[in-house]
């Protein structure tokens, strides 16, 4: 009755948009002509809101005269809930989106709370297992969550993941645990262990989607939904016309409109885009990996060039200053993040999945396929085996989509919507005939020439057919970006320091998120910061950065990848009297069985793929690929030692009394931290925690990988220890023949065939031999 009565008054007054009374020349959320603009505008005259439509996502009440007032709750709250229906200054909310969002976009938002961006659990259990908790399980989250979810996706593909949760259970859990409240200087005194959860709260959990996340420069944004779908500068200003948004101060949106599929236009300033802008991503996807900042050709730099016109060095943008290294190629295409990856892949498919390698179910051969199979050709799991024994029938492709995939842009499927890895269609790719139709949000249409098709027209270039073709084994074993990641950026030494010697100086990011209020959002939260701040100051430093040569190493589908120092962490923990209770010190861990350092080396797709690769020599001769370390370690100094920089006499000692010490040690610390393996191909430290697979490459590998000292085989003999070989060089001196390096490799490709036709013939004239002498035995 109380309902009924409410929409009968709604009716009976009639709503006209009156928040624009206040918001005039605000920009209309979507084109007004746009599907989703009609489906609000509907909902807004099926709740009796007239041509309201605002309160549909903000709520509030459009008949109030003051701004207090109209951010109240409204009568509409009887129309569909069970209490009044706040203002939402943010509707994308986690927190609130499923009164906003969720009344059309229920797929999304239902498991958006599990998914990995909020959850957050990889990055904790690194963490913790940097500080010594020798913990695999990643059990620990933001928030307590369960499993009850119903996974989407396609049959193929619940199966699929089915099969891949019950061999990786501790990275696919089925709850999970909030990580407990940030320890006091007294507790961290008895056990300096729990100084990872400040670490944690301070430095690492401020970026997930249930909270806003940092206000500095390149870190704008908003919660939930909007954290995505809401266009925010670097400079985090509004440039938009709703007069009552200040536009000289920080933290607001850039317009009032959403940014998303194709045909979501966003127009500011002159200029129509579509699509999420990459930096959109990269608000976030700065750390750990890198792998947003990566895509852009930007590598973390301890400097600040170059100078502006005033003389002041490079900004900061996300706290840090960059190089501009080499662009990814699918960068320079144009394409989007969200142009490769799925809407499983960025919004969960409503299980629990604790590291980046879990939810992403796409492969590079997904749409290049292979030089001997076209994407459509190959099987379910191809690139993403983790163990499993691969079936041989062809996965094909699909002309049907989900129902909730096409609530945004989607494609006519042409000849089939191409498959990913784990069986679920790909909306933006198509095949037709070979070749295949990447269709972007940005308005672009990129047609891709398959693997198979430029091996059949001969159009691979030399290196590209030996390394593909010739050596079969390189993608049966390799990922495709072990070669074509041609850099990535590598901090080596994460020097974690946790002080709790002074007061309260930072906030707890995590709290913060925690202490939301009605209206979804913690922005009321943050005008008393000082009630969230804890114990401790972290502070961090490194040893030195490198972006050349990844090392080479197994991940966690079992292929061989690209690896980039993961957490390579060393703590130091100051108790609240000012002395350490912990320095410098790493802790080990248990890889296989076997004890090892905990300072890790992660497996990485790093998004710095350029059409060249990186040359054989780069893997096949240097001992950094292979996990020897860079110049196998001998170029450093010993870093267990301490070093004092002072007056010294020839043998040493040091002279004056009164020292400073220039690099106090690190105790357990006796090999380079680019080196993760020693001579006899044992592993020193972790490679990626996450998975089982994950690991340093074996000696079997090894003794193909490692083609150092090559040029020894033929120049132990140049120019004089064999006669053949001294007449070929004197004949050449005598000939005034220059060898440079192509006629280098002509020699050497002749020889080989040479040699070759000689061994075959030497066999066929020994087995020839064999046979008339027998023939002629018979005969006697």
């Amino acid at each position: 009755m109380k309902k009924l009565l409410a929409i009968a008054l709604v009716s009976l007054v009639g709503w006209a948009n009156n928040c624009i009374e206040c918001h005039k020349g605000i920009e209309d959320i979507r084109d007004p002509h746009s599907g989703m603009a009609k489906a609000i505008a509907k909902k807004a005259k099926e709740a009796g809101f007239g041509d309201n439509s605002c309160i549909v996502c903000h709520g509030g009440n459009p008949e109030a005269s003051t701004k207090e007032e109209a951010h109240k709750g409204t009568i509409a709250y009887f129309l569909k809930h069970e209490g009044p229906k706040e203002f939402y200054p943010d509707p994308g909310s986690a927190w609130i989106n499923k009164n906003t969002c969720g009344m059309c976009h229920k797929e999304q938002v239902s498991t958006q709370m599990n998914n990995l961006m909020n959850t957050e659990q990889g990055k904790i259990q690194g963490a913790l297992w940097g500080f010594g908790w020798n913990i695999r399980e990643h059990k620990f989250a933001n928030y307590n969550l369960t499993n009850l979810h119903k996974r989407l996706g396609t049959k193929t593909y619940q199966n699929y993941m089915k099969r891949i949760a019950s061999k990786e259970p501790q990275v696919y859990v089925k709850k999970t645990i909030e990580l407990p409240p940030a320890p006091t200087a007294d507790e961290v005194a008895k056990n300096p262990k729990l100084a990872a959860i400040t670490y944690l709260r301070q430095e690492c959990l401020r970026c997930h989607t249930a909270s806003k996340g940092r206000s500095r420069r390149g870190d704008f944004r908003g919660m939930g939904c909007s954290s995505c779908h809401i266009p925010y500068s670097n400079d985090g200003y509004y440039e938009g016309g709703d007069p009552t948004i200040p536009k000289n101060e920080p933290g607001h949106m850039l317009v009032h409109q959403i940014q998303g599929t194709r045909d979501a236009k966003v127009h500011v300033h002159g200029l129509t885009y579509s699509g999420i802008p990459v930096e959109t991503c990269t608000t976030c996807h700065n750390r750990g990996k890198r792998i947003g900042v990566s895509y852009q050709g930007l590598m973390e730099t301890a400097y600040n060039p170059t100078f502006d016109k005033h003389g002041k060095g490079q900004p900061k943008l996300h706290t840090k200053h960059y190089l501009h290294m080499s662009e990814d190629v699918h960068y320079k295409k144009g394409m989007l993040c969200q142009d490769c990856h799925t809407s499983i892949d960025v919004h969960g498919d409503g299980k629990i999945a604790g590291s980046t390698l879990a939810p992403v179910e796409i492969e590079c051969q997904d749409c290049h396929g292979t030089p001997s199979k076209y994407p459509w050709e190959l099987p379910l799991g191809y690139g993403d085996e983790f163990g499993q024994k691969l079936s041989h029938k062809p996965r094909g492709v699909t002309k049907t989509l989900a129902a909730y995939l096409k609530k945004g842009t989607y494609y006519e499927p042409e000849d089939g919507y191409l498959l990913s890895a784990r069986g679920n269609p790909i909306p933006n790719v198509v095949k037709v005939g070979n070749e295949v139709v990447v269709h972007l949000a940005s308005g672009k249409d990129l047609k891709l020439q398959p693997l198979k098709k430029l091996a059949k027209e001969h159009k691979l270039s030399q290196a590209g057919e030996v390394a593909m073709v010739q050596i079969g084994k390189h993608l049966d074993e390799m990922e495709c970006y072990a070669c074509h990641d041609t850099w990535a950026p590598q901090c080596y030494g994460c020097h974690v320091k946790v002080d709790y010697s002074g007061s309260k100086k930072n906030v707890d990011w995590l709290a913060i998120a925690h202490a939301h209020d009605i209206h979804g959002t913690d922005a009321a939260k943050r005008k008393n910061l000082k009630d969230y701040l804890i114990d401790g100051e972290v502070r961090e430093t490194r040893s030195y950065l490198r972006w050349e040569d990844p090392i080479l190493v197994r991940n966690g589908e079992g292929r061989i990848a690209p690896a980039i120092p993961g957490c390579q962490t060393t703590v130091t923990v100051i108790g609240k009297d000012g002395n350490a209770l912990v320095q410098n010190h790493i802790y080990t861990g248990k890889d296989n069985g076997k004890d090892v350092l905990t300072i890790d080396m992660a497996p990485v797709h790093s998004h710095t793929v350029q059409k060249e690769a990186r040359s054989c020599e780069s893997c096949h001769n240097n001992p950094k690929s292979m996990g020897f370390g860079i110049d196998e370690g001998k170029v450093f100094g010993d870093p267990s030692k301490t070093l004092i920089v002072d007056l010294m006499t020839a043998d040493g000692k040091v002279i004056p009394k009164k020292i400073t010490i220039q690099k106090p040690g690190i105790e357990n610390l006796s090999f380079d931290w680019s080196r993760i393996i020693d001579e006899n191909a044992s592993q020193l430290v972790t490679v990626g925690h996450h998975w089982s697979l994950s690991r340093a490459l074996h000696q079997d590998e090894l003794s193909k990988l490692d083609r150092r000292g090559v040029c020894m085989s033929c120049h132990q003999t140049i120019p004089d220890k064999d006669l053949a070989v001294s007449l070929m060089v004197h004949v050449a001196h005598a000939a005034d023949i220059e060898i440079d390096n192509e006629m280098h490799k002509n020699i050497l490709h002749k020889n080989l065939l040479l040699s070759a036709w000689m061994q075959i013939l030497g066999g066929v004239l020994v087995l020839g031999g064999l046979l008339y002498w027998l023939i002629r035995r018979k005969r006697r």
